[in-house]
């Protein structure tokens, strides 16, 4: 299992485990009181001085927890902020609203990040309009993706299979369609996968034209055809007219 989530999930289980303590512990305290001290049993209030060790016991054992919560949370933010040294580096891209991936080796993808098995790998985090967080809830980690600034963070490839993506930072109107799937395979196919070659060019693409264009194509041939109909017609009446004449011609002989 991944040591990060494993270490996350300690560091929760051990704060919730004393907050759950320290809640039971004070409202039974409290109940107990409020029916031990009653009206009834005790109608008459009697003045009760204080106790140094008491005093003393919950002070310094609640300083002990909470400086055991920090040494843990610490030790577990060193861990994620130190990227290894062999780390796989992939930049990944927020924008309104999908994420973007850059690999080593130039080829960029969207919604689906693959990685390979078994392999430390790097996210370099930028976004290009507005605030967004990356966030791997199975690998539990995120991080903000901030405008005009590069943030990273890292995680380990322990385990075949499809996580989650998504974004925990609130970014507009589409935001809860920020959603992508990181797909995680042997090495071999990560390989193949990244090392094919995307033809972004589609065959569609060669016959297209500019929509401008074919309107005025398309009204030069309407024009062309009705000037061919009027030089036609021009013609038409021209020979009615030479057949007229030559007729009045040959009634006036």
């Amino acid at each position: 299992m991944n040591y990060i989530v494993q270490q996350t999930d300690s560091i929760f289980l051990f704060i919730v485990v004393i907050s759950l303590f320290f809640l039971l512990l004070v409202t039974g305290a409290m109940v107990y009181f409020v029916f031990r001290y009653r009206a009834k049993k005790h109608p008459k209030s009697e003045n009760i001085t204080g106790s140094t060790t008491l005093e003393i016991l919950w002070t310094v054992i609640p300083l002990i927890l909470v400086l055991m919560m920090f040494f843990y949370g610490w030790d577990g933010f060193q861990h994620l902020r130190n990227v290894p040294a062999d780390a796989m580096v992939v930049k990944v891209t927020g924008r309104m609203w999908m994420w973007s991936y850059e690999y080593e080796n130039g080829k960029r993808g969207d919604t689906n990040l693959v990685l390979p098995v078994n392999k430390n790998v790097k996210f370099e985090l930028n976004s290009v309009d507005v605030n967004h967080s990356f966030y791997l809830p199975a690998f539990r980690i995120k991080e903000d993706v901030i405008p005009g600034r590069i943030n990273y963070m890292w995680i380990n490839t322990t385990q075949e299979g499809e996580y989650d993506i998504m974004c925990a930072e609130y970014c507009g109107l589409n935001h809860s369609y920020m959603l992508g799937k990181l797909k995680i395979v042997s090495e071999n196919e990560f390989k193949d996968w990244v090392n094919k070659k995307i033809d972004t060019v589609k065959k569609t693409d060669s016959i297209k034209t500019d929509p401008l264009k074919t309107g005025s194509l398309k009204q030069d041939s309407i024009k062309s055809k009705t000037d061919t109909s009027k030089t036609s017609s021009n013609k038409k009446d021209s020979i009615k007219i030479s057949n007229k004449d030559s007729l009045l011609r040959k009634e006036k002989k």
